[in-house]
C-alpha cells in the first residue's frame, strides 16, 4: 500500500494544480506587500449532497500529501514566465518568480478527520498563515476534498440501502478519467463499499479487489456452458458466472450444470451475476433454481446502473440479491455531480498586529453569507456518544459561561447547551508552521470511523427522503457579531 496518494502517482510538483486567478492574486498580494499578512480561510459546503441529511469527510490524506510537497519546480516557473498579458508583456516579473522559487509552505492547518460525518457550514479545513500561501492552496484543496467527500457520502448511502449485503465498486470504466476513477475507488471504500474492481486502487490503497467476467468471455466461446467450464478451470474456487449474455434463466441453468461438475471435482461455484432485465423477478427465479439444485450458498450478484434508491426498491420487491455491484451511479455521484464546497476568507491580522479584522462575504441569500472568525466545530453528544448538536464558535474570542446555539438561517431558533454536556472538538491540528504534526489514520481506520459515525446518527437523519435536519448552530455571540457585520457592510438603499 502506497502512503503518498498524490505524489506517488503524479509529478512531485503539483503547484500548478490551481486556477490562474490564484496565481494572479498571489502576485497582487506580493506586489502590495501583503504576502505575509496573517489570514484565516475555511473550506466548507453549505448543504449536504443528494438532498440528504449529512456528508462524510474524505480526501484529507490527498490534501496533506499536496501541502507537504507544495513547491514550484523549474518547469513550473518556466511556464509561468512564458505567460503574457493582453499587451504581450510578461504576466509575472522575474522577481516574483524568484519569490515562488523560494516559497515554503508555513501555514497552520486544522481539519476534521476523514470518515467523520459533517453538516452544512461546518469548516472541514481551516488554513491559517501568510495570506499569499493560504490563498494559493484554495483550488487544490477544494478539488481534492470536494470530490472524495461527495463519493464517500454516496457510498455511505448505498451501504445504508444494502444493509449487511456485500457492496462492490465497479465504476472505473465509467469514471471521469483515471484520477476520477482512482479517487472514487478510495472514497467509496472509505464510505462503506467492501471491495473494488479497480486493480490500481487495490495496489495503492490496500482495498480488496473483486470481479467476475464480461459478456465478451461468454461470446468468445461457442456457448455458455463451454465458457463457464473454461472459467471454472481457470478459477476453480473463485468463479462468478455472468448469466445474462443470451437468456438469463437459461444461463442460470447452464451455471448450475457447470457447478455440479465443479462440486464433483471438490470445488464450489461462488456466484452468478445478473446485469440486465427485471432484477427483482430474475433474482427470485434464479434463487429458486439454485436452491432446488442444492446450491443454496451460491451468491447472486446484481449490477446494471444501481444506486441507493433502486436497491431500496428491489429489496422492497423481495429481490434475492446478496451482492451489489455499483458502477456509474457511484463514481459519477449521480444525481449530484459536485459537492459545492467553498473556501472563504474569514479573518486578517490587523496591520499593527493588535488583533484580528474578521471578514464576511455577503450575498442576497443568507445561506450564502459566510461566517467570520477563526472557527472551531464543537459536537455535543449523548452519554452514549450519539451526536446531539454542533456549535460553530470563534476561538479568538472567549466563550460565555452559558452557551446558546443560534440557527444561522433563523435567529429565532435557539438551543441552550447544558453546562455539563459532553462534547468533542472536530477540527484537529494537522500542520503547524508548515510541518506535519498529525499521524494520519490508515484508510481502513478512516473507513471504520465512517461506519461508526454513520450508525451513531439518528435514523431520521440517515433516511433518503426528507431527512431530519441535524442542528448546527452558531454560538450566540458569534451570531450577534455576524449580524453586526452584515449590517455594517450592507448599504442602506433608498426606498
Amino acid at each position: 500500500m502506497n502512503s503518498a496518494p498524490l505524489s506517488g502517482l503524479y509529478a512531485p510538483s503539483l503547484s500548478l494544480l490551481t486556477d490562474l486567478y490564484q496565481v494572479t492574486m498571489a502576485y497582487g498580494y506580493w506586489q502590495q506587500g501583503l504576502q505575509d499578512r496573517e489570514a484565516v480561510f475555511h473550506l466548507y459546503f453549505r448543504k449536504a449532497p443528494f438532498q440528504g441529511g449529512y456528508a462524510v469527510v474524505a480526501g484529507l490524506a490527498y490534501a496533506v500529501d499536496y501541502l507537504q510537497n507544495l513547491r514550484f519546480s523549474e518547469d513550473d516557473l518556466t511556464y509561468l514566465g512564458s505567460l503574457k498579458s493582453s499587451k504581450g508583456a510578461a504576466m509575472f516579473p522575474a522577481e516574483f518568480l524568484q519569490y515562488l522559487r523560494e516559497l515554503k509552505f508555513t501555514c497552520d492547518v486544522d481539519a476534521i478527520a476523514e470518515g467523520t460525518v459533517v453538516f452544512g457550514n461546518e469548516p472541514l479545513i481551516r488554513v491559517q498563515g501568510p495570506l499569499l500561501q493560504a490563498q494559493l492552496v484554495e483550488t487544490a484543496l477544494l478539488t481534492l476534498v470536494n470530490f472524495q467527500t461527495l463519493i464517500a457520502t454516496k457510498a455511505s448511502r448505498i451501504r445504508e440501502a444494502a444493509g449487511s449485503d456485500t457492496v462492490l465498486e465497479f465504476g472505473l470504466r465509467r469514471a471521469q478519467g483515471p484520477d476520477g476513477g482512482l479517487s472514487a475507488s478510495r472514497a467509496a471504500y472509505l464510505g462503506g463499499v467492501d471491495a473494488t474492481s479497480n486493480v490500481l486502487a487495490g495496489q495503492r490503497f490496500g482495498i480488496p479487489v473483486k470481479g467476475t467476467h464480461a459478456h465478451s468471455w461468454v461470446m468468445a466461446f461457442g456457448d455458455e456452458e463451454t465458457a463457464f467450464t473454461a472459467y471454472a478451470k481457470a478459477f476453480p474456487d473463485d468463479s462468478v458466472f455472468l448469466v445474462d449474455t443470451y437468456d438469463t434463466l437459461e444461463g442460470v441453468r447452464h451455471a448450475i450444470k457447470v457447478a455440479r461438475e465443479m462440486r464433483a471435482n471438490g470445488h464450489e461455484l461462488g456466484g452468478i451475476r445478473l446485469d440486465s432485465g427485471d432484477l427483482a423477478y430474475l433474482s427470485r427465479e434464479a434463487r429458486a433454481l439454485l436452491n432446488e439444485a442444492g446450491f443454496n450458498n451460491v451468491r447472486i450478484v446484481a449490477s446494471n446502473d444501481l444506486e441507493e434508491n433502486l436497491i431500496t426498491s428491489l429489496k422492497q420487491q423481495g429481490a434475492k440479491i446478496d451482492t451489489w455491484g455499483i458502477g456509474t451511479q457511484l463514481v459519477t455521484a449521480y444525481d449530484q455531480p459536485a459537492l459545492g464546497g467553498v473556501y472563504k476568507l474569514a479573518a486578517l491580522r490587523k496591520p499593527d498586529d493588535s488583533g484580528w479584522d474578521f471578514t464576511i462575504k455577503l450575498s442576497e441569500q443568507l445561506a450564502k453569507t459566510s461566517i467570520p472568525g477563526i472557527l472551531q466545530v464543537r459536537r455535543y453528544e449523548t452519554d452514549k456518544g450519539q451526536p446531539r448538536a454542533d456549535m460553530l464558535y470563534n476561538v479568538a474570542e472567549p466563550l460565555p459561561e452559558q452557551l446558546t446555539l443560534v440557527d444561522p438561517l433563523d435567529a429565532t431558533r435557539r438551543r441552550a447547551v447544558r453546562p455539563d454536556a459532553p462534547y468533542r472538538e472536530l477540527l484537529e491540528p494537522i500542520f503547524r508552521n508548515g510541518e506535519l504534526v498529525h499521524t494520519l489514520p490508515t484508510l481502513q481506520e478512516s473507513r471504520a470511523r465512517a461506519h461508526r459515525e454513520i450508525l451513531s446518527l439518528d435514523p431520521s437523519i440517515r433516511r433518503f427522503l426528507n431527512p431530519h435536519t441535524y442542528p448546527v448552530g452558531l454560538e450566540e455571540s458569534l451570531n450577534t457579531f455576524r449580524t453586526k457585520l452584515i449590517l455594517e457592510k450592507r448599504p442602506v438603499r433608498p426606498a
